[in-house]
This record gives structure tokens, C-alpha cells and sequence, in this order.
């Protein structure tokens, strides 16, 4: 049997249409279009209707680039006294979170910064993940164990996961171990694989929200020969392949003193630049590497919100979008949750930068605000593989609503409503998500949300002695 559903107005083919409806069975969406009056998609009955008065339904959105714990240094990390002035200072407190967290705290928070992905739209998270030990740094039982727990936490939340499983071998080139990456540390490449195909084989026997990546953390901290071995893995299955690169200059200097090479040359070298490669950040870009990425049909992963909070800079989305290279979205350090953020900083930071208005319009044919929002959509499903980010017959039931009366899209007219939708709504107007075909947000409430945010609250009480 189906479900279908009946907002006041559907946002399909570029547009939002009244009169319509999306139909769901066994997760995938079966029908899109007018209201069906005979209830009878291809011999599928429809067993409920759900009208949804007031309210818009748009594709789900899908955030490529996540590491759920450090939601946890919300408010710890904003004080130069505490975290110093710029990125590589900032990461000695993380560090610190990261070795102050148990497994369990690990799911706790991972729940939390997923409920708030849910809460704003989000149905699907690409989880980079690099906790794998002890914070004595040694191999729990099962080296899955802190990505297992990462796992469950979507499970229990109801959202889609891409669990990227993260390669992370030193401090950098030339550069003594740092302490405060020893969770982190995998250094035998050929372990790697192992434990990576064992969580890979046991995801595959998961439910259909839960898929598998591989993650290379960077140039910096993944040399060449490591680099090679793991990337061959992960082409063989034509798996999403993510990676930090160039989101510091001092990661371009580091790379041309060991390799002799910019990033993204040494990359390209490498054979790295595919379909299935996602560079995350990308700022700090040198002569031709532009064209080295759009040759090669790459996403870049845009995280704005994390990368003003850093002061890593500003990404050139103007000149990538023309050379033919895909952006899609992440929360990255959770400083913000909120995907349609992302999406008005990356236009905003052109705007500052260029001094002009509307940069990125008309660009790839499209109007500013439908590409803004393929941007956090369909690009982020190309980057994960997954059959999502459009209302489409045979990809997955994964969609939310929006109250039309929310003061912060109140009053649009159906032509304008996903330019406010993109550039003025507030996550508040969010008020039903669902994943798979199932409701994970009903009236703007998650079933488990008070537990979810109790738990976390004991974390960061107990972390509030310890960072």
C-alpha cells in the first residue's frame, strides 16, 4: 500500500505547483504529478491520504560533510583565549573534545547534531568520520566500534547516512605526531582496507539508509603511497571518495615542499580527479587547478558557515561553477546547522567579494535561487551516491514541508516562494521530514527529542570541567 501526500503547493520540475501530490511505497517515491482522483498508481492502492494545508513539500536536503562530534564545541571554541585566532590553534580544542568524548558520548552527540540537521530540513548526512580509538590511542575490540556507534545514532534519529570511514596517518609532512590526533591515527594502509571492507560488508546487510565511503583526510595527513592504496580500493567500487584539500595556505606549502606539486596537481597526478572525488573546502586554489577540477567532473563541498567561523576564506564558487565543477553543501564543525545557510553565505561572500549583486545568477542556465538549491539537493546526492535530492519516480521518499504562514516566507507568492525559501526562511518554518517514506519530524517534533537533548545536555556538563 502508498501514502500520498497533498501539500498546498509542490516543488517539482523547477517549480512549485498546486494541485498535486507525491506517492510513496516501500520507501520510494511511486508518483509525481495532479492529484490522482482514482487512488490507483501502476496497481500500487493508496491506503492514506495526507493533506497538507499550508504547508510546501520540497526534496530533502543532504548535508555531504559532517563530523558529528565536534557538535559538541558549540560555544566552547569562540575566544581567542581559549581556541587562539585561526584554524590551526582552533584545532587544539577539538582535539580535546575528540579525547575527552566515550563511545557512548559519542553517539550522544552524534543524535543531537542529527536531530538538528532533521529539524532543519536535512534527510540525509555525509558522515566524515575519523574517531577509530581509544583516547590512549589503541584498537578498541572491534575497530568499527566509535563508527558503529556514529551509525546508530542516525538510525535512532531517522536520518540517511553516507558513513565516510576516514584515513588518517600523521600530523604532516615532516612534522613530529601531534598528541591530540592519536584517536584519529590508522598508520598500516593494508589495516585500513581491512577494517574498512568489514564495516563496508556489514553495512551493506544494513538498512537502505545507511551506505558506505571512503575519506582520506588530506594531502597533510595521508602520504603518497597510503594515498594510492586506499584511493584504488575505493575506485574499484566506484565508491564517493571525499578529502580535505587546500582549505589552508600553509596546506598548499606543505604539499609543494614535499611533492613538488600544488594539491590539486598532485591529486590529478594521482588519478584522483573523477566523478566520485568531492574536495571539501577547496579555497586556497593555485593557476590551472580550476581547470584541472572541471576536467575532471569533481564536487567541491562548501562548508560557509564552518570556514567563516575558521576565517579559512573565501571560495572562487563563480569561476568552479563555470569550469563545469559541481558544489554541493556541509555543516562541517557544526557551528550552524542549516543547509539553506550554506547556501546564501557561498552567494553572500561573491557578493562582498565582487562588490555586485545576484553573482552566481543564470549561471549553468538556472536562476539563482533553483541553483542555489540544486547546489543543496541534487549535487549533494551525486557526492554520496545517493538516489535522493529530487521528487522523482523511483528515488527515495526523502522530503520536508514548510508552513506558508511562518513569518519568515509568510505572504509569498508561488513565483517568489523559493527565492525566500533560499534566502530568508528560518529553519522554525521546517515542519515535517520525511526519510525513506517514513516521518522522522511530525508537526515540527521529533518522538525521541527531549531524550535526545537530555543526553546531550549531561555530555556537555560534564565536558564544560573538562575543555
Amino acid at each position: 500500500m502508498s501514502v500520498s501526500y497533498q501539500p498546498e503547493l509542490l516543488y517539482v520540475d523547477g517549480r512549485f505547483r498546486s494541485g498535486c501530490e507525491v506517492v510513496v511505497a516501500d520507501g520510494k517515491i511511486v508518483s509525481v504529478g495532479q492529484v490522482n482522483a482514482k487512488k490507483d498508481i501502476e496497481g500500487v492502492g493508496v491506503s492514506d491520504v495526507r493533506r497538507l494545508t499550508g504547508r510546501a513539500l520540497l526534496p530533502g536536503m543532504i548535508d555531504i560533510h559532517s563530523h558529528s562530534f565536534q557538535r559538541a564545541l558549540r560555544g566552547k571554541a569562540e575566544s581567542r583565549r581559549r581556541s587562539g585566532p585561526d584554524f590551526w590553534s582552533w584545532r587544539n580544542i577539538m582535539y580535546r573534545c575528540a579525547l575527552a568524548l566515550t563511545p557512548e558520548e559519542i553517539y550522544d552527540v552524534a543524535r543531537m547534531a542529527f536531530l538538528e540537521m532533521t529539524r532543519a530540513g536535512i534527510t540525509t548526512v555525509g558522515e566524515f568520520h575519523y574517531l577509530h580509538r581509544t583516547p590512549k590511542g589503541e584498537a578498541y575490540a572491534d575497530p568499527n566500534l566509535l563508527a558503529k556507534r556514529v551509525i546508530r545514532a542516525a538510525e535512532s534519529v531517522g536520518i540517511r547516512i553516507v558513513l565516510l570511514r576516514c584515513a588518517y596517518v600523521r600530523a604532516g609532512f615532516e612534522l613530529p605526531p601531534d598528541a591530540g590526533q592519536i584517536r584519529f591515527l590508522e598508520p598500516d594502509a593494508e589495516r585500513f582496507l581491512i577494517d574498512s571492507e568489514t564495516l563496508r560488508s556489514e553495512i551493506a546487510k544494513m538498512a537502505a539508509t545507511v551506505s558506505f565511503g571512503l575519506a582520506p583526510h588530506s594531502v597533510r595527513a595521508v602520504p603518497r603511497e597510503y594515498l594510492k592504496t586506499i584511493s584504488a580500493w575505493a575506485q574499484t567500487y566506484a565508491m564517493p571518495l571525499h578529502m580535505h584539500v587546500a582549505e589552508q595556505p600553509a596546506e598548499i606549502e606543505a604539499c609543494v615542499a614535499e611533492y613538488r606539486a600544488t594539491p590539486f596537481e598532485f591529486l590529478d597526478g594521482l588519478g584522483l580527479m573523477t566523478h566520485d572525488f568531492t574536495a571539501i573546502h577547496a579555497i586556497h586554489l593555485q593557476a590551472g587547478e580550476i581547470e584541472r577540477m572541471g576536467r575532471g567532473k569533481i564536487t567541491v563541498g562548501a562548508c560557509p558557515t564552518t570556514e567563516r567561523n575558521l576565517g579559512d576564506g573565501i571560495l572562487a564558487a563563480d569561476e568552479l561553477i563555470d569550469a563545469g565543477v559541481s558544489i554541493a553543501f556541509g555543516t562541517d564543525s557544526h557551528t550552524q546547522t542549516d543547509a539553506l545557510e550554506n547556501a546564501r553565505e557561498l552567494e553572500s561572500n561573491l557578493r562582498l567579494r565582487h562588490l555586485q549583486r545576484a553573482v552566481l545568477d543564470g549561471r549553468q542556465g538556472e536562476a539563482l535561487p533553483a541553483l542555489l538549491f540544486d547546489f543543496a539537493t541534487c549535487a549533494g546526492a551525486r557526492s554520496l551516491h545517493v538516489e535522493s535530492g529530487a521528487l522523482e519516480v523511483g528515488k527515495a521518499a526523502d522530503f520536508f514541508t514548510v508552513d506558508l504562514s511562518d513569518s519568515s516566507i509568510a505572504g509569498s507568492l508561488p513565483d517568489e516562494l523559493l527565492t525566500n525559501v533560499v534566502f530568508s526562511m528560518s529553519p522554525r518554518a521546517v515542519c515535517d521530514v520525511v526519510v525513506d517514506g517514513k516521518t522522522v519530524i511530525d508537526e515540527r517534533r521529533h518522538v525521541l527529542e527531549g531524550e535526545i537533548i537530555e543526553a546531550f545536555r549531561r555530555v556537555q556538563t560534564r565536558l564544560g570541567t573538562e575543555l
